[in-house]
């Protein structure tokens, strides 16, 4: 560790996209950082960068968190270093029906959302109630908010990231712990291109958003210790649209906008 710093945040997918802006905030505000990411080349990049820029520590974790388990294996790596922050970003997509997606990709996403989200939380949080302090930021999405006909398996494990996050950031109020659920809309990242990989040409630009943007409201909401985050005044509006109108409604809409844009 670098000396004068007494704070560590460890971040899923660290290496690019929301996971790499957040990191830079936390470096900014001198965090030492734990980066996460399955990507090696990238992780090292960013370590460099870092290290360089703002005189923090950045350990980095090559690592699949789609694998079982494989949180035991992070926090094992941690050894006695002290986790005051924990973004749960990492994640990614994948279009067409249910049945067609290929299952291995799909428990991929299962265990990658659910499983190593709730272990890793599992895992850290038990240390900041200890200590009476810690900040988790887990990163859901506004497809939360309704079912996704085309990304069933996207929209129902970010469902779960709001639901779990919402929960257990009310059992935490008097601890010193915050949990915050960040329910961006579209987001210029990687992630837009690998849920396209699979079918045609990824076509969504209306109400996209910088993941520069996305990560500042997500990681100022998180310090404050807001419960749900939804950047964007059009993201808020969509967000509670499925309250006042059917849900087989928001269903139907929410299937001709993913034909329309992705297939």
């Amino acid at each position: 560790m670098w000396m004068g710093n007494s704070k560590t945040a460890l971040i899923t997918g660290g290496a690019s996209g929301l996971g790499y802006e957040l990191a830079l905030l936390f470096a900014k505000d001198r965090y030492n950082l734990v980066l996460v990411d399955i990507d090696a080349d990238k992780l090292r990049e960013t370590k460099q960068e870092i290290e360089s820029a703002y005189h923090v520590s950045a350990q980095i974790m090559a690592k699949d968190l789609s694998l079982v388990n494989i949180s035991d294996e992070i926090v094992s790596e941690l050894g006695d270093t002290q986790i005051d922050a924990l973004v749960n970003n990492a994640g990614f997509g994948a279009f067409g029906a249910f049945d067609e997606v290929d299952w291995k990709r799909q428990s991929q996403m299962l265990n990658l959302h659910v499983l190593t989200t709730t272990h890793l939380t599992k895992l850290l949080l038990k240390g900041m109630v200890k200590r009476g302090s810690g900040m988790i930021l887990n990163l859901s999405s506004l497809a939360a908010f309704q079912p996704g006909p085309l990304m069933s398996l996207y929209y129902a494990t970010k469902g779960y990231i709001l639901s779990f996050s919402e929960a257990i950031a009310n059992e935490l109020k008097g601890t010193g712990v915050t949990v915050t659920a960040l329910c961006p809309g579209p987001t210029k990242t990687s992630f837009q291109e690998v849920v396209a990989s699979d079918s045609s040409e990824n076509k969504i630009t209306f109400n996209m958003a910088s993941a520069k943007d996305v990560a500042a409201y997500g990681y100022k909401a998180m310090k404050k210790g807001k419960a749900v985050a939804i950047p964007g005044g059009l993201n808020k509006i969509l967000g509670t649209l499925p309250r006042f109108i059917p849900r087989n409604m928001a269903t139907k809409i929410v299937r001709r906008i993913q034909e329309k844009n992705r297939a």
